[in-house]
């Protein structure tokens, strides 16, 4: 070990003293390559060996590297979209049912809109809640039907006489009804005397689209 110890010294010292005493012009001249130091070759074979390398990462790795990074985002946003549809999967169950529960809401809103053969009874339910609730009615009639994409909408006109508190009741109780009757436009004006005010509404209820559409084969 020792042995190996001092012909590594006397190695280096000479590759030194080769170094320290090599003519570095010669490198212009590579036809001397032959005679040039083994350090000094030793030294361009490691410079070279790192330039190809450098080379070889620009002009190929580089790219490669770029196509990786590439191929690996489009990776994330597939595990992404898998784990997503997987969720979806695993919980296809519950928006059938929740499919199921909305379909039940949406036929027990369709109850709620009048057919054409309710509407006076409607019309009944209206004027009942507002002398309720103290008013007395100038006028409550029907306007010009309004068709929608889904139902049609059919307008009511309002004119009554009461107080603050009765227009107050009115809406409320207007609004308990079981069908669906909503208020919009109105006016309160000061009345005949000073403990009455007069107030104009327009109370819109709907029905589904397809309660007019008459079935084959009826004759009604």
């Amino acid at each position: 070990m020792k042995a190996w110890l001092e012909n590594l010294k006397k190695w280096l010292q000479k590759s030194v003293n080769d170094l320290k005493t090599f003519n570095w012009n010669d490198l212009n001249d590579p036809s001397t390559i032959g005679v040039w130091p083994g350090p000094v070759r030793l030294l361009l074979a490691i410079l070279l060996f790192i330039a190809v390398l450098g080379l070889g990462y620009w002009f190929h790795i580089k790219e490669l590297q770029g196509d990786l990074d590439k191929v690996a985002g489009e990776e994330s946003g597939l595990k992404a979209d898998l784990e997503s549809k997987a969720v979806l999967a695993a919980n296809l169950e519950a928006y059938r049912q929740q499919m199921m529960d909305m379909e039940e809401s949406f036929g027990d809103l369709l109850r709620q809109l009048p057919g054409q053969t309710e509407v006076p009874g409607l019309l009944e339910d209206i004027t009942f809640t507002g002398l309720g609730s103290g008013l007395e009615f100038a006028t409550i009639a029907l306007d010009k039907e309004v068709t929608r994409e889904f139902y049609i909408e059919l307008p009511i006109n309002i004119a009554v006489t009461g107080t603050y508190h009765d227009f107050g009741a009115f809406v409320s109780g207007v609004s308990s009804l079981s069908r669906i009757v909503t208020l919009h436009d109105f006016a309160i004006t000061a009345g005949d005397n000073r403990n009455a005010l007069q107030m104009k509404i327009t109370a819109r209820t709907y029905r589904y689209k397809s309660a007019d559409a008459k079935k084959p084969g009826d004759g009604k």
